[in-house]
């Protein structure tokens, strides 16, 4: 396999890589991997690598040069805070930062500078005790409060890129991101189109919204969204019709409704809803546009790389059209959160629920850890949030519940109004016709916006907070 600066000799010298100072990029990985052999050769070992670059070709010719030397690199949001980036450096214990505007974050750990490198004076800390090469930590959890960061490596990666051409019968990947490349959604854009000689289109997606639309075959690339910026882009009928030229548009990072999905198959967009995480290098199912086009909801068939199992809570698989719990395996899985390296790396069960009907599509069902036991009944927030969308008269919804001593659970319905003089009482009136009696919400809360991460995760630890101080008010 080719290593990662070996596959600069075969990209297009001018266009591959499409945004901002993009002629700097090969210049820029080639020296910083000069400088970071030149530290690992004069201190007997790799440093280990804070990243947290703002500028798209600095950090990901930094990720290179850092691959390419085989130093452990941590991937990094620049803009966390100050209690964050406390956290990642007590857990990382870093040698070299890089990154402008984390320095205060990072004071004291950073004795000597140097042009690009911030790098200390003591002896850099022992690297993974790992086999393999090119350590990539991608941070995940973030939303929660609790930042981890799962071990990966260039085999991880591009084991799950081999996977993405398999199932889309491509050689060569163009890639148009818009999404964090921190995060493991926009750095496999990256990986992709690196490896396979394909084309990288990086924008902020500020300016596409503001409708800064280079000039490219959009039939030609693959775009990834987040449903939150679908649906923002679907407002826009220039940016509507931009979107329909693509040759796929990848939806993924949290759930779709279904007002959403029909309102962008009614524009003949190509949406490729996919399912996967940080843990397995992106997605590990994907349904393809054509079968999305012709109505179907699900999360698609399984990626040539991995494998899916359902089971229940003893081990048992299941079988067709049978919810249990959902287990991965795959080339690309993580293989442990630092600094732990799981002892059995051939699989992971994840929190997800969900089956896989008779033509081995994969239907989410909701997380095993947001069920809610009201009354004695399980309930799923995923079924009640689409049903609550589905009357139109919110922008945004997350159903959790709150602790009662009546039932256990109260079901709390936390949402963003499409119009500010709707009544709860409406839309609980119309949920009677959609749901059981004990799936409707029991307390509502209106707010101007929901707390979400970069991908459009709901950040359901302050949600919980929101609504107990809400309620202890109300009552």
């Amino acid at each position: 396999m080719e290593q990662p600066l070996a596959y600069l000799q075969n990209l297009p010298q001018n266009d591959w890589l499409i945004c901002d100072h993009s002629q700097q990029f090969s210049a820029l990985a080639k020296q910083l991997y000069s400088e970071l052999t030149e530290i690992s050769k004069n201190q007997k070992t790799n440093p280990k690598i804070i990243l947290a670059e703002r500028q798209p070709v600095k950090f990901l010719a930094s990720f290179l040069a850092a691959c390419a030397a085989n130093c452990p690199v941590f991937l990094c949001n620049p803009d966390w805070g100050i209690q964050e980036w406390q956290q990642v450096f007590e857990l990382v214990q870093p040698d070299i930062i890089w990154g402008v505007g984390i320095e205060k974050a990072g004071e004291k750990y950073l004795t000597q500078k140097h042009p690009f490198l911030q790098v200390n004076r003591t002896t850099p800390h022992s690297a993974l005790p790992l086999q393999h090469s090119c350590q990539i930590m991608i941070p995940t959890g973030g939303s929660s409060g609790k930042i981890k960061f799962a071990i990966h490596t260039w085999q991880t990666l591009t084991a799950s890129v081999q996977g993405f051409k398999e199932y889309f019968q491509l050689q060569k990947i163009n890639s148009f991101c818009v999404l964090p490349i921190y995060h493991v959604s926009g750095l496999m854009q990256f990986i992709r189109s690196f490896t396979t000689n394909g084309q990288l289109v990086i924008l902020p997606f500020k300016g596409l919204e503001s409708a800064q639309i280079p000039s490219i075959h959009a039939s030609e690339f693959f775009l990834s969204l987040v449903p939150t910026q679908l649906e923002s882009l679907l407002q826009n009928a220039e940016l509507t019709t931009w979107l329909a030229q693509f040759q796929t548009v990848m939806l993924g990072g949290a759930p779709a409704w279904q007002e959403l999905l029909a309102k962008a198959r009614f524009n003949n967009i190509r949406i490729a809803p996919t399912y996967g995480m940080t843990e397995t290098a992106s997605q590990i199912a994907t349904l393809k546009p054509d079968d999305f086009l012709q109505g179907k909801t699900n999360s698609g068939r399984i990626l040539p790389h991995a494998q899916v199992t359902i089971c229940n809570q003893q081990g048992k698989v299941l079988n067709a059209n049978q919810i249990g719990n959902i287990t991965i395996q795959a080339k690309s899985l993580t293989l442990g959160y630092y600094p732990h390296v799981w002892e059995n790396q051939d699989y992971i069960q994840v929190d997800d629920l969900g089956f896989l009907d008779e033509q081995g599509y994969l239907h989410i069902i909701g997380r095993s850890s947001d069920k809610i036991i009201t009354g004695g009944e399980n309930v799923y927030p995923l079924e009640i949030e689409a049903a609550i969308r589905e009357t139109n008269m919110v922008t945004d919804v997350c159903v959790i519940g709150i602790p009662d001593k009546h039932w256990g659970q109260a079901l709390t319905a936390i949402y963003v109004l499409q119009d500010i003089n709707t009544s709860y009482l409406e839309i609980q009136s119309l949920l009677k016709h959609k749901l059981s009696k004990f799936k409707i919400p029991k307390h509502w809360i209106c707010l101007e916006s929901l707390p979400r991460n970069s991908q459009g995760k709901v950040n359901r630890q302050a949600l919980q907070k929101i609504a107990t101080e809400y309620l202890s008010v109300t009552k």
